[in-house]
């Protein structure tokens, strides 16, 4: 595959800032609201409520920081095949208005970033932010090697969980931890098949693959029963966290949620899907919601 344009245009620096924001989606921010959703869930409950300031502010910095290095890394991952997509032919790498290296270079400076505020946490929170790094940097090359890139995401989504676990309490993550994170992977990998929904026509033509390809005629059954577990996965982890009622009526609001997703996608229409996809962050947010509320409001 050639890239869309030959040769990479002189720029301003204002210009070349703009084109390094649309590279890291700062004018999207759905992905750094759905990496943070989880975060926070994690933060609430291992503090039992509102968690130390500073690890706060570490994790929400962290989480923009590195999904706009997720989002340059896969860029340059996807720079021969982005404009080919009708979605994403657009972006500065595929259109040839930013380089191949300056992408890296994006990359390398978020991510150094990032690292240098987990160096204020604990020994445990800094080793376990290698191998989420590892899992940023890795995500964007299996599209290429299996069907399921959107199972890896989840992982590289939800390793933050076991790292607020390890930041708040300064212990190795406990069960319910591990739980949480498994409940951050089903939901990942059910609203980024409906995004890759979307691209699957492109992706069958490119030979790109995705779990929305994969699954086939059954992607809504699929996502169905992978938003059912996501649900059961967070009822456990409100029952091993003592949460109380509110935590179940903020989940009764996402499984209201999950199902207006499923109507979104019922026709397997891109619009739809990707409204679906969308429609993922008021899930995180109600999920979050039910987490304050129980430990504002109930007793214990």
């Amino acid at each position: 595959m050639k890239p869309v344009t030959p040769d990479i245009p002189a720029l301003s620096l204002r210009d070349r800032l703009v084109q390094y924001a649309l590279l890291t989606r700062l004018h999207r921010p759905i992905g750094i609201l759905l990496l943070l959703w989880p975060t926070l869930w994690a933060l609430w409950i291992a503090a039992e409520g509102m968690p130390d300031l500073l690890v706060l502010f570490v994790f929400v910095a962290g989480v923009a920081l590195m999904r706009s290095a997720g989002c340059a890394i896969n860029d340059f991952a996807d720079r021969d095949i982005d404009g080919h997509v009708t979605r994403t032919r657009d972006r500065p790498l595929a259109s040839r208005r930013i380089s191949a290296r300056e992408a890296v270079g994006v990359t390398v400076a978020l991510a150094l970033t990032a690292f240098a505020l987990v160096l204020l946490l604990n020994p445990l929170t800094i080793a376990l932010s290698v191998v989420a790094l590892v899992l940023a940097v890795s995500y964007p090359f299996m599209k290429r090697f299996h069907h399921l890139p959107q199972v890896h995401l989840g992982a590289a989504f939800g390793w933050a969980v076991p790292m607020a676990f390890a930041a708040q309490t300064g212990e190795f993550p406990p069960p319910l931890a591990w739980l949480l994170f498994l409940a951050t992977i089903l939901w990942t990998t059910a609203y980024d098949t409906m995004y890759a929904m979307v691209d699957r026509p492109d992706d069958l033509k490119i030979g790109v693959k995705s779990s929305a390809i994969l699954f086939g005629e059954a992607d809504r059954l699929i996502i169905g029963i992978l938003q059912a577990l996501t649900l059961v996965a967070l009822a456990l982890v409100g029952l091993l966290a003592g949460l109380g009622g509110l935590f179940y009526l903020g989940l009764g609001i996402a499984a209201l949620l999950a199902c207006y997703q499923q109507y979104l996608i019922r026709d397997r229409n891109p619009k739809g899907c990707f409204e679906a996809f969308l429609n993922n962050n008021w899930f995180g947010l109600a999920v979050f919601a039910g987490i304050i509320a129980s430990y504002l409001f109930s007793a214990g």
